[in-house]
C-alpha cells in the first residue's frame, strides 16, 4: 500500500486510519512535533463562553507571554495561531518573500520566492523567514549569528521573520529579547507545541511597535478566545512545569535517540521533540510503521526522510522499538 498522500503537516490521523485500518485509539501518533504530555489545562476554571474575550484578560495574557519570552509587552501581540501569523506576516511586510531550506511547508507558500540561504542579504528588500531550531531538521542557529544577519537585512531595507516554533524546549539561542523599534526583526512563538495544546490555536507575534500596532488593527479585538486567554496565561505563569518538562524532554530525546541507534538510524536535530532520520527504506519504513499503527511524517519531496515525534511514556516507547525490530 501506498504512503499518505502529500501532506504538509503531521497529523491526518482519521486518513492514516482510512488508509490502513484501525480506530483512532489503536494508533500511535507519532508524526508531530507536538508535547505528547500536555500542560495540565484542567486546573482552569470552566471557560464562560456566554461572554466576550475581556481587554484586561488579553493584556495580562500578552504581559505573562512577553515575560517568558524576555520582550517588553508593548512588542508582544496574541494571535490565534503561529500558522495564522506566518499568513498575516507575509502580507502585511508587502514585499518579495524568500524562506530558508529545507523549510516547514507554510514558511514556502506564505514567503514565495527563491530560496534563501542563511547570511545572505539581497540585493534588493525582501522577507526572509526560517525556524529556530528548524523545522523539520532540527537544526538549530546561534542567536547572536541570527542577530548580526537581522542587523545586515535591517541596513539593507529587508526584514527577517524568526520562527521560534519549539524555542521553549531551549530558549538559550532565542532572538526574542532582541526585538525592537528600528530592527527588522519578527519572532513568532507558538504556545501549543511546547506546552502540549496545539489545539488551543495561541500564538505570539513580536516585533517593533508599528509592526505589532499593524497586526492589532489586522485582526481586531478579539484575537483570541477566552479559553486561550486563561489557559495560556496561568500556563506561562507555571513556572515549576516549565523547568520541569525542559528537563524531561531532553531526557525523552535521549531515549528514542538510543531506540533510532539501535536500529541503524541516526537521529538529526537538537528539537526534542522530534528527531529527523534519513535512510534509504524511509518510505517502505513508513509503510510498515502504518500497519503497526504507529504513524511518523513522511515528505514527498524528501523521500528518505522521516520525522519521528517524541513518544509520552517508556510504554511508548517501547512499542515504537518492537515495531522497527520487526521492520
Amino acid at each position: 500500500m501506498n504512503a499518505l498522500p502529500p501532506v504538509r503537516h503531521g497529523g491526518r490521523l482519521l486518513e492514516a486510519c482510512r488508509r490502513f485500518g484501525g480506530r483512532p485509539g489503536d494508533w500511535l501518533d507519532l508524526s508531530t512535533g507536538i508535547n505528547p504530555s500536555p500542560w495540565p489545562s484542567a486546573a482552569v476554571a470552566a471557560t464562560d463562553w456566554s461572554r466576550l474575550p475581556e481587554p484586561d484578560a488579553l493584556s495580562e495574557l500578552e504581559a505573562r507571554a512577553a515575560a517568558h519570552f524576555g520582550v517588553d509587552p508593548d512588542h508582544c501581540c496574541a494571535i490565534g495561531g503561529s500558522e495564522l501569523a506566518i499568513r498575516l506576516v507575509g502580507r502585511l511586510l508587502g514585499m518579495p518573500g524568500r524562506s530558508l531550506q529545507p523549510a516547514y511547508g507554510s514558511h514556502e507558500e506564505a514567503f514565495a520566492g527563491p530560496c534563501a540561504h542563511f547570511g545572505e542579504v539581497p540585493k534588493k528588500p525582501a522577507a526572509l523567514i526560517f525556524a529556530n531550531p528548524n523545522n523539520p531538521d532540527g537544526k538549530l542557529r546561534r542567536g547572536n549569528d541570527v542577530l548580526d544577519w537581522s542587523d545586515r537585512l535591517t541596513m539593507a531595507g529587508s526584514w527577517l521573520v524568526v520562527d521560534e516554533a519549539y524555542a521553549d524546549c531551549d530558549p538559550v539561542e532565542s532572538v526574542a529579547s532582541g526585538v525592537q523599534d528600528g530592527r527588522q526583526l519578527i519572532v513568532l512563538r507558538s504556545f501549543g507545541k511546547f506546552f502540549g495544546l496545539a489545539g488551543l490555536r495561541l500564538g505570539f507575534v513580536l516585533g517593533p511597535g508599528d509592526m505589532i500596532a499593524a497586526f492589532r488593527e489586522a485582526i481586531g479585538d478579539w484575537p483570541v478566545h477566552s479559553a486561550a486567554l486563561a489557559i495560556g496565561s496561568a500556563a506561562y505563569g507555571d513556572s515549576a512545569w516549565i523547568a520541569g518538562t525542559r528537563l524531561a524532554l531532553f531526557e525523552r530525546a535521549r531515549a528514542i535517540d538510543s531506540v533510532l541507534a539501535g536500529h541503524g538510524l541516526t537521529p538529526l536535530g537538537a528539537c526534542p521533540l522530534f528527531r529527523l532520520v534519513e535512510t534509504r527504506s524511509a518510505q517502505t519504513l513508513f509503510r510498515h510503521l502504518a500497519q503497526n499503527r504507529i504513524l511518523v511524517r513522511p515528505f514527498e519531496r524528501s523521500p528518505d526522510w522521516l520525522r519521528i515525534g517524541a513518544p509520552a511514556s517508556t510504554r511508548d516507547l517501547a512499542r515504537l522499538d518492537r515495531a522497527l525490530s520487526h521492520g
